[in-house]
């Protein structure tokens, strides 16, 4: 039985206008809140048939926290170390699936390198975003998605390292969607895809400013820019307080808390100003969820912006 679950694609007739029609694949409602899950679900997988007897992850976030549930699915010790800016919230839910927290360092670079300070030869270090088992893991749901809703033309999700995009997009190449435009929205301030597209090679940004931190890649995986120069990729950015709305209308909408990271797909969606938006007939959002921001977290950040 697979860890993560099959997820419903509903349309929004919210989102929606008379000329097109936006379907959502609700990833959010993955038992621990994102589409982490199936990749880092099938890779805690495919580890633990090799014989690992821990887990690792250096992420304070999305993808700690579904190493955490996968681990405790799987009868397997975790270990997740976080930098001192984690907040408390993502360090609960971890602990809430019984994985040990250790808090290291200032940033996550130095939080990474303690982890490796501790692996043992049986242990797997689940990547958040940059290995192939996480791309095999999300790919399914495009497969899923296309026995839920009609062909779309154009798919926008939103993206951080990559790992979602690769996944999304193998898993349109094996559904038969070559055809079909994927728009890739990244918030102002943690656009490192957009920023290697603009210089034909991937660029490191200097920092993240976004509050998206859940996008906060400095530099986007070499697989996820491999994939714009095989397929039509059209990258875009809001600004954060145009995430947070989003996030804000989804909730009102759908009775479903998003982070920013993910609000910056429906906000992308919503300006309709990329023209492959314009001319689709149907729209398939990629709902990716996030379950380390609340709904007073996003009421803060709109007083803020």
């Amino acid at each position: 039985m697979a860890i993560h679950i099959t997820t419903p694609t509903v349309e929004s007739d919210a989102f929606s206008t008379p000329d097109q029609r936006v379907w959502l694949k609700l990833e959010a409602l993955q038992p621990c809140g994102s589409f982490k899950l199936r990749g880092i679900g099938h890779a805690c997988e495919v580890h633990a048939s090799r014989g690992a007897t821990r887990l690792l992850s250096s992420s304070g976030g999305n993808a700690g926290i579904a190493v955490a549930y996968a681990g405790r699915r799987l009868g397997l010790p975790v270990v997740v170390v976080v930098p001192e800016t984690t907040r408390e919230w993502p360090k609960t839910l971890i602990r809430r699936q019984g994985a040990e927290v250790v808090v290291h360092g200032k940033s996550w670079m130095e939080a990474n390198d303690h982890l490796m300070s501790l692996r043992q030869p049986t242990d797997a270090f689940i990547h958040p975003f940059d290995d192939p088992l996480l791309w095999d893991g999300h790919a399914p749901m495009i497969a899923e998605a296309a026995t839920q809703a009609p062909k779309p033309d154009a798919v926008v999700l939103s993206v951080g390292g990559g790992g979602l995009m690769s996944g999304v997009l193998q898993g349109m190449h094996a559904a038969g969607w070559q055809d079909v435009p994927l728009v890739a929205a990244e918030t102002v301030g943690a656009h490192s895809l957009n920023a290697a597209i603009a210089a034909g090679e991937l660029v490191t940004l200097d920092a993240i400013t976004s509050l998206a931190t859940s996008l906060g890649a400095r530099r986007v995986s070499e697989q996820a820019f491999a994939w714009t120069r095989r397929h039509a990729v059209t990258a875009t950015t809001v600004t954060d307080a145009e995430a947070v709305q989003a996030c804000l209308d989804v909730a009102k909408e759908h009775r479903v808390i998003v982070e920013p990271a993910c609000g910056a797909a429906v906000a992308a969606t919503l300006k309709r100003e990329v023209p492959a938006l314009q001319k689709a007939r149907n729209v398939l959002v990629i709902l990716c969820g996030g379950a380390c921001a609340t709904y007073e977290d996003l009421i803060d950040w709109r007083t803020a912006s």
